[in-house]
Order: structure tokens, then C-alpha cells, then sequence
């Protein structure tokens, strides 16, 4: 429905409207301060030659539970997205509260072949089914396999600076201290996320529940 007349003249009052193609007229991108908190992909890769590379990406979800499937976008030519497509394997790990600071060096555009977990002082940990390393201070990792690398278009069909890389999770690791009842204990590991401009984040320390309607609550398991 297109808005016209008086209910245009309010909107505009009231809302700020543009077209992205036209410029957004703001200090920074609202579309990145909107679609937040957005979970952090610190994706771990090596090389042909078995080097080891570790970055974070703001773009980064998952996309399907069976089989899980999660994915990062990268909007240059990084080594992640180099050694996704030489190797077809990588890893994601989550970014903590305690672990903000070692984030945030990796995310320094280095000469390709520089280690950034050694950079940031973190100590890597072998994976069981592909060949990167995990983030051994992690308390979760997942080893993925490539599933497709596909570069964005616009609606025209022109290029975009986008490269999507999507991963199926062959092998979960997590820290048996962030189990409870069965259920991992987001709060507790304090999940760091980006929201808005360059040096803006948030912290995940507090849930509630809520239940879908006409679903129960999931019975929690025994264990950890």
C-alpha cells in the first residue's frame, strides 16, 4: 500500500524514509544498528599450506537445524573466504565476554599467512573431522564442511562486494561447565554480539521464556 497525502505528511514526521540505493543521509548505516544484536562467526581456516587463520565476521547466522547449517558473509577478499574455497572446511567459535579483547585483534588486516590466533595469544585446539584448528578458550566450536560459496547480486544483477559462504556442522564441541540440564547455558557464556556502528557490542547475560502458542516449554535432559 503506497502512503499518500495527510498519512504521508505524518509518516514523514515521524519517520525517517530512504531508498538504500539513494544514500541513507545518517551518520552511519542504520541498517547495521537495526539487525542487531547479530551474532559474531570467529572463523577459524588454514591454507593449502596449513596456515593458520582466524577472523570475526558480523555476518554470520545459522540457516538450518537439520542438518545444521550456518553460514558468514564477507565483503572483500579475505583469506577466510581464500581458504574456504581452497580447502572446503572451517570453523566457527564463539566469541565471549572474556574473549572481546582476543576478538577484537584478529579483526586487524594483516599480511596474508599471519597467524591471528597466535597474534591475539589464543591457544588453538585439534578438531576431530577437518583440518582448522578451534579456539581452545571457546566454550563451543563447530567444524564445518563447505556446502556452497556463492557471490551476492542486487536485484539488477550487478556484482555486490558480498561473498556468501555456507557450511554444513559436521562436529559440535562444547564445554561440558556451560551444560545445564541438558540445555547450554547461553547466559552463563556470556555471547558477544555486534550492534550498529564500528565499536559497538552487546553482551547476552540475561534470558526469559516464553512459549510458543499451542507448545510446551522442550522437557530438559539430565546430563552435562
Amino acid at each position: 500500500m503506497t502512503v499518500t497525502g495527510e498519512a504521508a505528511a505524518q509518516e514523514a514526521a515521524a519517520f525517517h524514509f530512504y531508498e538504500p540505493a539513494k544514500g541513507h543521509g545518517l551518520a552511519f548505516d542504520p541498517i547495521k544498528s537495526i539487525v542487531a544484536p547479530r551474532p559474531i562467526g570467529w572463523i577459524s581456516t588454514v591454507d593449502a599450506e596449513g596456515r593458520v587463520n582466524l577472523a570475526p565476521y558480523s555476518f554470520f547466522n545459522a540457516f538450518s537445524s537439520r542438518p545444521p547449517i550456518i553460514g558468514f558473509s564477507n565483503e572483500r577478499e579475505s583469506d577466510s573466504l581464500a581458504n574456504a574455497k581452497a580447502t572446503g572446511e572451517f570453523v566457527f567459535n564463539l566469541v565471549t565476554a572474556r574473549l572481546a579483547s582476543a576478538m577484537n585483534v584478529t579483526s586487524e588486516l594483516v599480511p596474508r599467512g599471519v597467524d591471528e590466533m597466535a597474534m591475539a595469544e589464543l591457544a588453538p585446539a585439534p578438531s576431530r573431522l577437518v583440518k582448522p584448528p578451534r579456539v581452545a578458550a571457546s566454550p563451543a566450536s563447530f567444524e564445518c564442511k563447505v556446502l556452497e560459496i556463492k557471490p551476492l547480486t542486487a536485484l539488477d544483477g550487478t556484482p555486490t562486494r558480498a561473498t556468501l559462504v555456507l557450511g554444513q556442522v559436521i562436529g559440535v564441541h562444547i564445554d561440558k561447565a556451560y551444560l545445564k540440564e541438558g540445555v547450554f547455558d547461553t547466559a552463563a557464556a556470556q555471547p558477544l554480539a555486534r550492534c550498529g556502528s564500528l565499536s559497538d557490542y552487546a553482551v547476552v547475560r540475561e534470558l526469559f521464556q516464553m512459549s510458543r502458542p499451542g507448545m510446551a516449554p522442550p522437557a530438559r535432559k539430565a546430563g552435562g
